[in-house]
């Protein structure tokens, strides 16, 4: 029997408070955290694996570089960069996601949350983290990969790192995207090819991080005619664009 009007309203407001408490158990612990390098990919690579290992040994290198390490707090490339952080003694966080396949937080954890809802996890790998770091992965490690692209592009946040581990994983996907999304349909600028970095060297895309923590630069062609006001941060973690108030009716 559908709800009446009432009782889906009741339903709604619950919700949004679900949704607040998840924000403010995420600020609480996140906001504690300090310089920190959100890692991501699949959470199906074998332990043992080569990419396994390389990101054992990047969660061990940002430890020692005292970068806390953010991961999604799931089994494989998550598992990985967590271990390494964590047997680093370093700070070694997991954002776990509630899923109806039941994925269960990994052991390598010095702190960890679990979220009912995708969206609010996301900004606590956006806001809190001074790097991406993106092994092969999926369609979530997709979607991470192209959600800071359409964030540092939009001028919402700040360039940061944006560094992909693996060419034999991430050039065919960089060549579509220069052949058909640049050249052939002109959805993208040449400079935005510019916001990622890809690698096969742990130590360099150390060394970029580093870099970037020392210097706040990160290669990205500012537009020119954005004004000082919407360039602003706000306290959500973004830049203020265009008053949305604005276009209240």
């Amino acid at each position: 029997m559908p709800l009446d009007r009432e009782d889906a309203l009741s339903k709604e407001t619950w919700r949004l408070f679900r949704i607040l408490a998840e924000f403010v158990d995420g600020f609480e612990l996140m906001s504690a955290v300090g310089p920190a390098v959100t890692v991501f990919g699949s959470a199906r690579t074998p332990e043992g694996s080569e990419y396994y290992n390389l990101a054992v040994e990047c969660g061990r290198q940002l430890a020692k570089n005292d970068f806390a390490v953010i991961t999604g707090g799931g089994p494989g490339i998550m598992e990985a960069a967590n271990r390494g952080a964590y047997e680093a003694g370093g700070k070694s966080i997991g954002l776990n996601i509630s899923l109806p396949m039941e994925q269960q937080p990994n052991p390598y954890q010095t702190d960890g949350l679990t979220f009912r809802y995708f969206f609010v996890r996301k900004v606590m790998f956006v806001k809190y983290a001074s790097g991406f770091i993106i092994f092969p992965g999926g369609f979530g490690t997709m979607d991470e990969f192209f959600e800071s692209l359409t964030l540092i592009q939009t001028l919402k946040v700040k360039p940061f790192p944006v560094i992909c581990i693996g060419h034999d994983f991430w050039d065919g996907l960089l060549a579509w995207m220069r052949q058909t999304m640049l050249e052939r349909f002109a959805n993208v600028s040449p400079e935005d090819m510019a916001f990622f970095r890809v690698t096969d060297d742990i130590s360099e895309a150390i060394r970029m991080l580093t870099h970037f923590s020392e210097n706040h630069t990160w290669h990205h062609p500012e537009q020119p005619d954005i004004h000082p006001a919407a360039a602003a941060p706000t306290a959500e973690g973004t830049r203020a664009g265009v008053d949305p108030r604005r276009y209240q009716r």
